[in-house]
């Protein structure tokens, strides 16, 4: 028989060690101002760090293939990237993805941030802010400013680009053969927001429904601040995810729009034209010839 003493002390266990990830000092609290504060104890013990990537040498990779993918966020599976978008009520360490990226490029948090997949072009900050947002002047402030005002505030329109808008990702990654550890593994390179062109949305005379990447973000520079902010769990909201895990151990859908290849790293859709279920087809296919590298590796 189970000693009732030990019972306890294992529950007893398993409530500090869930109210540690849960919301900090959130049953200690005197007020509620001090939840989400951690303690000077707390402090002294923490070692909350992203896993360091291992490091791998050019002569251990047996078989590669970078390939590029789009993360729909109308996905069931994939709207803890997109939620919250309404960031009143819920904790500071609780952003979407697409707010977490901005906040730290605006901080300087993040710095690698490129105009394309291939990191050919930086860009500044400035450059960044002018993709998400657009101003607009009405014809009653063009005829205001024809007649002499100089303050045509009330007849101007910001349009800003938020993270309601953002309608999915494009993230680039390296499937690699370790030949040492004997596996097919995953390296996230980088990742970019997809949304409308804020320069045509919302506008009636001009008919396009392009999606573009606003920025691509290499990965490996995000991580510490993606390891900080937190994906709602809604198996066990005492056990949040970290972006950072999230998006390393792959939990979420995609579909390989472009893949590493003799005809220029061409997408899917310029081959496999017209047909949308094709180019599923065409995307799962590549998928599978992955996964068997790892099969046929082991065959003799």
């Amino acid at each position: 028989m189970i000693n009732k003493r030990n019972i306890g002390m294992f529950i007893l266990l398993c409530v500090l060690f869930q109210t540690t990830y849960a919301q900090s000092n959130l049953l200690n609290a005197k007020s509620p101002s001090d939840i989400g504060k951690k303690t000077a104890a707390q402090k002294a013990v923490d070692d909350d760090r992203p896993l360091p990537y291992g490091y791998v040498d050019d002569r251990d990779i047996l078989w590669s293939k970078m390939v590029w993918e789009y993360i729909d966020l109308n996905e069931r599976i994939n709207l803890p990237l997109y939620y919250p978008v309404d960031t009143t009520n819920v904790a500071s360490d609780r952003r979407s993805l697409f707010d977490t990226l901005l906040k730290g490029i605006r901080s300087g948090e993040i710095t690698e941030v490129y105009d394309d997949s291939y990191f050919t072009a930086k860009l500044t900050k400035a450059e960044i802010n002018a993709k998400l947002f657009r101003v607009d002047t009405t014809d009653a402030g063009f005829d205001e400013l024809n007649a002499g005002a100089i303050n045509i505030d009330e007849y101007v329109d910001k349009i800003n680009l938020t993270s309601q808008d953002i309608e999915g990702f494009k993230i680039k990654g390296y499937w690699y053969i370790d030949k040492r550890q004997g596996e097919l593994k995953y390296r996230l390179l980088a990742l970019a927001p997809i949304a409308p062109d804020v320069q045509t949305m919302g506008r009636e005379d001009i008919n396009i429904a392009e999606q573009l990447p606003l920025f691509w973000v290499w990965f490996p520079d995000a991580r510490n601040l993606l390891h900080k902010m937190k994906v709602f769990n809604p198996k066990n909201s005492a056990f949040p995810i970290s972006y950072d895990h999230i998006l390393n151990a792959r939990r979420f859908n995609s579909i390989i729009y472009q893949e590493e290849n003799v005809y220029g790293d061409r997408e899917v859709s310029e081959y496999v034209k017209g047909n949308a279920l094709f180019q599923v087809m065409e995307s799962n296919r590549i998928k599978e010839e992955i996964r068997n590298k790892e099969l046929d590796m082991w065959s003799y």
